[in-house]
Formats: structure tokens, sequence, C-alpha cells
């Protein structure tokens, strides 16, 4: 299966119109219609966020996995932050770092789970 293929059934499984999915991107519906139809290719940082629009894993859409959603795995940070070779930019991330992160992310869950339950 091409690109344009894995990414059209991408975008027709979340049931997203060629308009919808451009203006996530940022771009125009004629400029991803052209993605679609294999005249124009996207860059890097557009199949990239392609694959977050369309929730899905870059591998897909290029063709290395066959995988159509994205892995829990590559996507729960919770999960990702337990890894002790996470860098930001090329800069390690030492496990002090880590644990910061962890517990501001734990911080903002919180207000997030009490907003929802109080307009529940």
């Amino acid at each position: 299966m091409t690109f344009q293929e894995r990414l059209r059934r991408a975008r027709k499984r979340k049931k997203m119109t060629l308009e919808q999915v451009a203006e996530q991107i940022g771009v125009a519906k004629s400029t991803y219609a052209n993605y679609e139809l294999n005249y124009r290719e996207p860059s890097v940082a557009t199949i990239q966020l392609l694959s977050v629009v369309l929730e899905t894993s870059t591998d897909y859409l290029l063709g290395v996995s066959n995988r159509e959603t994205a892995n829990p795995l590559e996507t729960n940070a919770k999960i990702l932050l337990q890894t002790e070779q996470l860098h930001w930019d090329g800069i390690k991330l030492e496990e002090e770092d880590l644990k910061s992160i962890r517990d501001f992310l734990e911080h903002l869950a919180g207000c997030r789970r009490n907003q929802q339950s109080s307009t529940s």
C-alpha cells in the first residue's frame, strides 16, 4: 500500500473530510488533496502532524508498519516517562528532570480530572 493510500485510509477511518484534515494541519484543501493524489509530497513535519491528527503513526503512513493506530506505549506519557533514555533535542534528561516532569503532569491530570468531574 502506498503512502497516499495509507493517508486516505487513515483519514476515512477517522471519518474526516479533506477539508477537516487540511484545516487541522494548516494547509489548503487542494494541498492536502494533492498529498492523497500523489501530486505533492508533505514535509517530514507535516507527516508528523498528520499522524497526530489522524491518530496513527508515522511508521504506518510511511509503510514501515501495518499497525494503523498508534501504539499506546508511544502515546502514553506516563509510560514513556518511565524510561531513562529520554532526551530533549539531544540533551539527556536526568532522573531528577523526569521526576519533575512526571510530578507536573500528575498535577495537570489531577486538575483535568477535577474539571471533568465538576462538569459531569
